[in-house]
């Protein structure tokens, strides 16, 4: 078998939903997989981001398309209808509150672990019966080495993940046997407003400059010292939905800068 690059990818006449595409990590997806010539169902709760999104991917003249759904992942029902006939499933979307245990508001890691657990559960069980029906499919979940380690402050965003990767390995598993692939993507800390939100939060927490806590926490285990590019992200995660990489299932692939080598 000829390998190809990740660049040469063709995608052309696969369906992609992609979760939290607005911005970030999932925008750079949903370009990426265009570029692949994917179909790509952009699904946010930010009407204003998708809608730059669009103008972004129709402007540049992709192979593929991108239309986009505004959707907010707690409805559970909605997102489960939405996922139905993708070929290519990208979960992504996610929220971070930074607090000690005994201060973290319940609700909120209700509603974490509602848009970053059991969303990606009811989408992947929406995506299924197609993929299973045509037998092939690519789930790809943008999980975080937060699912391989846990941080102080982040039991919500920690819990969710270590659900995330123990849910990814479960359908890649029942999916083998039906040309379907599950796996994680296990970055360090990246580019995004997630991150930059967190930074702020993380400073707050402990009373420090917002420059400290990116070189003195948040990469203080990393032996490359930057964040990651949502593009890079976007790379890998096209090329899980290769045919090259159909041998590739139930793996946590992390791309943090040799955090987990410690």
């Amino acid at each position: 078998m000829t390998l190809t690059s990740p660049s040469a990818a063709d995608l052309g006449g696969r369906t992609a939903l992609v979760t939290g595409a607005a911005g970030g990590i999932g925008r750079a997806c949903a370009l990426r997989l265009a570029a692949a010539g994917a179909k790509v169902r952009a699904v946010d709760r930010d009407a204003e981001g998708l809608a730059a999104l669009y103008d972004e991917a129709a402007g540049a003249g992709r192979p593929g398309t991108v239309e986009t759904l505004v959707l907010d992942l707690t409805d559970l029902d909605a997102a489960e209808q939405a996922a139905a006939g993708t070929d290519i499933l990208v979960n992504n979307a996610g929220l971070q509150l930074v607090r000690p245990i005994e201060d973290f508001p319940p609700e909120v890691f209700s509603t974490v672990l509602r848009v970053m657990l059991e969303a990606p559960f009811r989408l992947i069980r929406g995506a299924l019966p197609h993929m299973y029906g045509q037998g092939w499919g690519r789930i790809v979940n943008v999980s975080s080495v937060h699912g391989l380690r846990a941080s102080p402050y982040k039991s919500a965003y920690v819990s969710a993940k270590h659900g995330l990767e123990g849910l990814s390995k479960t359908a890649a598993l029942e999916g083998a046997r039906h040309g379907v692939t599950s796996n994680c993507l296990c970055p360090g800390y990246v580019r995004t407003p997630l991150v930059e939100r967190q930074i702020a939060d993380q400073a707050a927490a402990h009373g420090i400059g917002p420059e400290r806590v990116v070189t003195e926490i948040l990469l203080a285990d990393s032996a490359v010292k930057r964040l990651v590019e949502p593009e890079e992200i976007a790379e890998l995660a096209v090329y899980l939905c290769t045919e090259q990489a159909s041998f590739i299932t139930g793996a946590s692939l992390t791309m943090d800068g040799g955090w987990t080598a410690h």
